[in-house]
């Protein structure tokens, strides 16, 4: 796709003044200004709760954090969403979600002192609430199914821990951090055009090669000929990558889910280095 593309994404952002900590609105300011430099067209509906979108309409759905509370003032709400919302899901409509949005995509969410909160049930995952929690920065490894092998970094706040079921793959496994539940070695989970994880930071414009994967899958849910993305100099969020993957590259961070990570997919595979970004399995982790 050439920047001189007037192609327009439509864009929903659930809950914005109720789940939006820890910075996570910034995922919406990356992909703006992403398809902004591109010359792509955007059209952004917030939803709040009460408001039903007309989800048919969505190419991209981001969904993002907050505290117990808030969260289960969302499920209550997602009651009215949900048939909706799920029927945009099946169709292919992209969706980013972050922690509490993570957690209420999957069966339930069941917090230590209070009683379990429901959730969507699209990701086949169930949340239980731990006694401590799980503080960092998180390097994960990544395979989507185009190019190289990708290294997500983020920072995780969190004291629940997600299991998945058959029917969820993870977003990736863990190399540094706690992950779902820093148990098993994943992190996150994907079905369909869902994209979910824990990390904060804001995930997206830290990790740029996410931002337009799922750019460019929104566009393709649009239009079916949709191309690749015109590229972009990506110098300053390279920076902001390689600074976060130095962060979880610290010995407190690296120890809490490696172990569990190699024991369970073997060490991580060298990638070779690509044009556009860091790679070469992020310059063989910032060259440990």
């Amino acid at each position: 796709m050439t920047s001189g593309d007037a192609r327009t994404i439509r864009i929903c952002h659930l809950y914005p003044r109720l789940l939006s900590v820890a910075g996570d609105r910034g995922n919406l300011f990356a992909i703006m200004q992403r398809c902004a430099w591109r010359g792509i067209r955007y059209h952004v509906t917030e939803a709040d709760v009460g408001a039903v979108p007309d989800f048919a309409q969505c190419d991209l759905i981001l969904l993002h954090g907050g505290q117990d509370r808030e969260m289960s003032v969302a499920a209550r709400d997602l009651a009215a969403k949900s048939g909706p919302l799920r029927d945009a899901i099946e169709g292919g409509a992209v969706v980013i979600a972050v922690c509490a949005g993570y957690q209420l995509l999957g069966h339930h969410y069941a917090p230590v002192d209070g009683p379990p909160i429901p959730g969507l049930g699209v990701l086949d995952a169930v949340t239980e609430g731990g006694p401590t929690r799980f503080i960092g920065h998180v390097a994960v490894e990544c395979e989507l199914g185009f190019g190289p092998k990708r290294m997500l970094t983020g920072f995780e706040n969190h004291s629940g821990r997600t299991y998945l079921g058959r029917g969820a793959a993870p977003l990736g496994r863990v190399l540094a951090g706690a992950g779902n539940n820093g148990e098993d070695g994943t992190e996150g989970a994907r079905y369909r055009e869902v994209y979910a994880t824990y990390l904060h930071g804001p995930v997206l414009p830290k990790n740029p090669w996410l931002a337009d994967h799922l750019l460019s899958r929104a566009l393709a849910h649009r239009y079916t000929d949709a191309g690749p993305l015109a590229p972009l100099t990506d110098h300053a969020e390279d920076h902001a990558h390689a600074a976060a993957l130095r962060l979880a590259r610290r010995p407190a961070g690296r120890l809490r889910a490696a172990t569990a990570a190699l024991s369970r997919f073997g060490r991580p595979a060298q990638e070779p280095a690509t044009a556009g970004g860091l790679t070469g399995m992020e310059t063989a982790w910032i060259s440990r």
